[in-house]
């Protein structure tokens, strides 16, 4: 008889200057489900007509993001209403995920887009017999997860891969954690500096976001009832009418690599997202307070000297070695 194969527990890779993480009790990290979680997101067969992949809408070489605003590459070709988020320190996002917070986790959070007729569009009990068929899959779900090949754990697999997504070995990372070598210049320290005062509120930490929501103003009017309130944000969740128009924090890290950005991808570059807050910002009932940074009224008040130091300093979040990973990139397919 074949002597069983125990699933070998792991521990990510945290760097010195990010905050402890716990793992999951209900999906603990194992080399074998990280492995097969890895091959399940590069692999088409995860969609309905086995065109498409998570790896499909997230790129590694842009952090995991697509380069997109609104993306028609779904099965259905219809132009998505948001924007794909980067996928970067995941082991840390435990106040929800999509930009709404409308899933709690990440294994919940796959089901998404895996069964969204304008995304992966799957049936989920035909993937399961699909990959059944693979004999190299139904061994790595008999090791992982002890069991045969069940939707819920291609949700596991998936997410165990993705808590592996961790970037903190930036040129600011380096400099904070004093490596040999590692400097920042006059200019990316004083925009560290204007960051820190201005910016910090909400994209806080060293994970450079505070895992909450806020109406940062790029709208004043939320009604959109032919979208289901996608345009409603957190209060489409919450049916809290204090919400309204809030939106998950993203994090500044590797956002050079991310544009466009915001929840619609409607900003197509740094330079106006910052203009934005410094000139551009909506005064709504539930704009953000954090926001009204110009003598009380809404901005965040901001000189040419200023705005250039600060993309300085953004630039220096961005880490090479993140996008390089080996350990992150496509294999070899069963």
């Amino acid at each position: 008889m074949a002597r069983e194969t125990v699933p070998k527990k792991i521990a990510l890779d945290i760097p010195a200057n990010f905050p402890a993480v716990l793992d999951d009790p209900d999906n603990p990290l194992t080399e074998q489900g990280v492995a097969l979680g890895r091959l399940l997101f590069y692999d088409t067969r995860l969609s309905g007509s086995n065109k498409l992949s998570c790896a499909s809408c997230h790129h590694q070489e842009l952090a995991f993001s697509d380069g997109i605003a609104l993306s028609n590459t779904g099965e259905s070709g219809q132009t998505l209403p948001r924007h794909a988020p980067a996928l970067i320190n995941l082991a840390w996002a435990k106040s929800g995920l999509f930009w709404d917070g409308g899933s709690t986790n990440l294994e919940s959070q796959a089901f998404g887009p895996l069964t969204s007729a304008d995304e992966m569009h799957q049936n989920l009990s035909e993937l399961e017999d699909e990959l059944k068929a693979v004999p190299d899959y139904a061994k790595r779900f008999q090791e992982a997860f002890g069991t045969g090949v069940k939707s819920a754990n291609i949700a596991k697999a998936l997410a165990q891969f993705q808590r592996t997504l961790i970037s903190g070995n930036s040129r600011y990372d380096k400099y904070i954690r004093k490596e040999d070598g590692s400097i920042l210049t006059h200019q990316e320290i004083r925009g560290m500096l204007l960051v820190n005062a201005k910016c910090r509120s909400c994209h806080s930490g060293e994970l450079f976001t505070d895992g909450g929501y806020h109406n940062n103003g790029i709208d004043k009017d939320f009604s959109n009832a032919s979208l289901d309130g996608l345009y409603q944000g957190r209060s489409r969740i919450t049916y809290n009418p204090l919400d309204l128009g809030k939106f998950k924090t993203p994090t500044l890290r590797n956002v050079a690599l991310t544009p466009p950005y915001m929840h619609d991808g409607r900003i197509k570059t740094l330079a106006e997202v910052i203009e934005h807050y410094n000139s551009g910002v909506e005064v709504s009932p539930t704009t953000d307070v954090l926001l009204s940074q110009n003598n009380g009224q809404a901005g965040v008040p901001l000189s040419l000297q200023d705005k250039s130091d600060i993309i300085a300093f953004l630039n220096t979040l961005t880490d090479e070695d993140f996008i390089r990973n080996i350990k992150f990139n496509k294999p070899n397919l069963p």
